[in-house]
């Protein structure tokens, strides 16, 4: 390449021209560039700042609702603990209520002591009556099973096995005689019915 040619080249070749990353101009000096630095560091500074002024408020925020949301379950707890204790004391309290109609009448039937037989009977009779609808509103029913009903080891309690008569069409392990009733509260066995039951054959 003759020295003409190398020298034109040279005059056309293009330098690359590097952007500074820190956004501080190339051509700067050096105390310019020291002075954009420290506006730079003071800007990331005051950002920094303001994310932390921002982080320790949510913060405050969320241990505030924290707080609040811990008296709110200790309340809460409180109410639920008197409420059960207001129950147990008092759960009692409709059913002695119901209870009196009945009291009522007995202490009413031993005033009349000229009564006859019949009248006797006919105020037990209508006490009684009292004490089943009183124990009924307070969800206590009897059992009572039917003879020939099938024998039910959840609700009954069986006293003895009888054998049938060879005639007897009755089905095997099915009531034959009730001795004592049973009782029923809220659809739990309170007393099983006391029964006699059907052998097999």
């Amino acid at each position: 390449m003759s020295a003409d040619n190398q020298k034109m080249t040279e005059n056309n070749r293009i330098e690359p021209t590097l952007e500074p990353s820190d956004g501080i101009p190339a051509d700067a000096g050096p105390e310019e560039r020291e002075a954009a630095q420290a506006a730079i560091e003071n800007e990331s500074l005051k950002q920094a700042l303001a994310d932390l002024a921002a982080l320790q408020a949510k913060n405050a925020e969320l241990a505030e609702q924290y707080l609040r949301a811990q008296a709110d379950v200790q309340n809460t707890r409180r109410r639920a603990e008197e409420e059960m204790s207001k129950a147990r004391k008092f759960a009692i309290e409709g059913f002695a209520e119901s209870l009196l109609p009945v009291l009522d009448s007995l202490e009413a039937g031993l005033t009349h002591q000229d009564a006859t037989a019949q009248q006797l009977l006919e105020g037990s009779q209508a006490t009684l009556r009292q004490l089943k609808s009183a124990l009924e509103r307070n969800k206590v029913v009897e059992i009572n099973p039917a003879v020939g009903e099938r024998f039910d080891p959840h609700r009954q309690q069986a006293i003895s096995v009888v054998p049938l008569p060879a005639d007897s069409t009755q089905e095997p392990n099915t009531v034959v005689s009730v001795l004592q009733k049973g009782y029923l509260i809220a659809e739990r066995v309170l007393r099983p019915a006391l029964v006699t039951v059907a052998a097999p054959r």
